[in-house]
């Protein structure tokens, strides 16, 4: 399937375009933090490696269901997700009749996922614009850049989001970034302290390199879950003196973990 008519833009107009709104270019370093080497990143790959294993992705190649699959992940846990996924292709088995049935129907599919009433038609409105009927395969072979600004002009559809499409259903490099991966990324000095969710995506991408994309994504999502939680437990972290965070609060006489 040919590129949409949006996706067929000029590289350099797009960046002309970045510097004329005022996007801010993310340093290389500042007073209070220092982007991280590849050979610190290749470490941090390690140890985690050596805790939680080496996860290999298994792309399964559909992109519509790994798009809805994401936008039911919102404000859930994976469980909940999987629930309200099972019952929306068992109630309608193709996503044209997901699309065109009565939106009180495709609530009560998807209620066991909670936010029913938001994702119901939100997902109804992205299978309206993504083509009749709803196709993705042409972002395989898409400009990165560009697919990923075109997911995220859909309904509900952020980097986040758009990062697990691609990577999950396609193996494509990307790195989605997640509460877990926010918060254990910017306690290992990833990206910025305070960096807002769209900066953490773009340094993840920076520093890790594309063959790391999924185990580096998922183990860090582990050891959130693990460890590293709001309330981290620091005495049982296998990275705590890989830790700018911990030793840094240390430092100042606090007890962490």
């Amino acid at each position: 399937m040919a590129l949409p008519r949006e996706l067929k833009v000029d590289r350099k107009a797009s960046r002309r375009k970045d510097a004329k709104a005022g996007k801010p270019r993310i340093p290389k370093r500042t007073a209070e933090w220092r982007r991280p080497s590849a050979k610190r990143v290749r470490a941090l790959r390690d140890r985690l490696r050596e805790i939680y294993g080496r996860p290999v992705n298994q792309p399964h190649g559909d992109p519509v269901a790994e798009l809805v699959r994401t936008i039911l992940s919102q404000n859930t846990n994976d469980r909940n997700r999987d629930v309200a996924f099972d019952r929306l292709v068992e109630r309608f088995p193709t996503w044209e009749e997901v699309r065109d049935a009565p939106t009180r129907q495709v609530e009560s599919a998807l209620k066991p996922g909670g936010l029913a009433k938001t994702k119901a038609p939100r997902i109804q409105e992205v299978l309206r614009r993504i083509g009749d009927p709803p196709d993705l395969e042409w972002l395989r072979e898409a400009p990165r850049d560009e697919a990923v600004e075109w997911l995220c002009e859909l309904p509900g559809v952020g980097r986040k989001t758009a990062a697990c499409v691609l990577i999950f259903t396609w193996d494509l490099p990307e790195m989605p970034v997640d509460t877990h991966v926010h918060r254990v990324g910017g306690r290992l000095g990833l990206f910025r302290p305070n960096a807002s969710f769209e900066e953490a995506h773009d340094e993840m991408l920076a520093i890790t390199p594309p063959a790391d994309a999924y185990e580096f994504h998922i183990n860090l999502i582990r050891h959130g879950r693990a460890v590293c939680r709001p309330k981290p437990k620091c005495d049982e972290c296998g990275l705590s003196r890989m830790c700018p965070w911990r030793k840094a609060r240390t430092a100042q006489g606090e007890r962490v973990g």
